[in-house]
């Protein structure tokens, strides 16, 4: 997940590379020198801007460090544009200097302002994106799918934007997405059962957002798909806790310790009958999994703790629980965030080359 949304952010980028150029050599300008650095804080307050960032530049190999650039740089486009007017060495500044790939920058129009208002607010959703992808303090794993689902709405309304670059930018986009996730049958059934071990959301959101992405012939098949795999892993469980549960049932009750009192409340032929189901497994285990899906949804809210509400839960839904202590301990990504934001390649030093297996 954390390649594929480096990848359509660093296609995004070069859409709108000329604009982020110019913003860039604007700030390295500026704060090449204290004397004009100084002078573009008389004109911040000037323009009456309280922000008390400062001017930063990118490194060209962190995406995340262009996003917040153009951030800040966003907040002072009126001291910016101030500046300018007062200080012609700038746009002589913009319009002789040769970037690496030998083109002119150019001189920092209203349209470049423009375009990197679009682009800071486009490489915000996938800034936040990332940032809850990493979490490793908190579970992550639920919200898999709702990240992929924010994903292809995002490209959705831009590809449909009036503005027709972002729209071209965008489509580019949406291509890129499906090569990874537009062929659902072949993503990882787990992405969708921690969604739906997610009691605010369950089976029916998973269904719904299916038939929504993927139409409705080919939602329906991996709907049933994800209920088949669903019902299969539940059984997997049941059974495993089945054998534990009367591992320590036998451990715990011996024959000459057995409650008088319950064998008049029990026939000794009702007993052997909860005992054989017990064994069989079929005691309530087959209906656990229902009740937990017919159960009505808890309410959404940013205080919701999903690890404590199975643990209060745990007794309800035994077998539930143990498939949801496994499945909502699965990171989204095991990336270091450096990893995650970097447009430039891993190189391995001459000392990691030459360690042996």
């Amino acid at each position: 997940m954390a390649h594929i949304v480096n990848l359509i952010v660093q296609d995004g980028l070069k859409e709108v590379g000329d604009s982020v150029r110019r913003v860039r050599q604007a700030i390295r300008y500026i704060r090449q020198s204290a004397a004009r650095l100084k002078k573009f804080k008389d004109h911040c307050e000037i323009e009456k801007i309280t922000s008390k960032k400062s001017l930063c530049l990118d490194v060209v190999t962190r995406w995340n460090s262009t996003y917040l650039m153009l951030r800040t740089a966003l907040e002072f486009e009126n001291a910016f544009i101030s500046y300018g007017i007062h200080d012609p060495g700038l746009l002589e500044h913009l319009l002789t200097h040769v970037c690496e790939d030998g083109k002119d920058v150019g001189a920092l129009t209203s349209g470049d302002w423009e375009n990197v208002r679009k682009m800071e607010k486009f490489l915000e959703s996938f800034y936040n994106l990332t940032l809850r992808v990493l979490g490793s303090l908190y579970v992550t794993s639920n919200v898999h799918f709702h990240e992929i689902v924010e994903l292809a709405c995002v490209l959705k309304l831009l590809a449909d934007n009036d503005d027709i670059s972002l729209a071209m930018m965008a489509k580019r986009m949406k291509a890129k997405f499906y090569i990874y996730w537009g062929a659902s049958e072949k993503m990882n059934k787990m992405i969708f059962i921690a969604c739906v071990l997610d009691p605010r959301f369950k089976f029916d959101y998973v269904a719904f957002v299916l038939l929504r992405m993927y139409g409705q012939e080919k939602g329906e098949k991996i709907r049933d798909e994800v209920k088949l795999y669903m019902t299969i892993l539940f059984e997997e469980y049941r059974k495993v806790t089945s054998k534990i549960s009367q591992g320590s049932s036998t451990s715990r009750v011996e024959p000459s310790v057995i409650n008088i009192e319950s064998l008049h409340k029990r026939t000794l032929i009702q007993q052997e009958y909860l005992r054989h189901k017990a064994e069989s497994g079929n005691m309530d285990a087959k209906t656990e999994l229902d009740r937990y899906l017919d159960d009505d949804v808890e309410v959404a809210n940013e205080h919701f703790d999903i690890l404590l509400w199975w643990k209060v839960n745990s007794s309800k839904f035994p077998t539930l629980a143990e498939m949801a202590h496994d499945v909502l301990a699965i990171p989204i990504s095991t990336m270091a965030s450096e990893s995650v934001f970097s447009t430039g390649r891993r190189v391995l030093d001459s000392f990691r080359s030459s360690l042996t297996p």
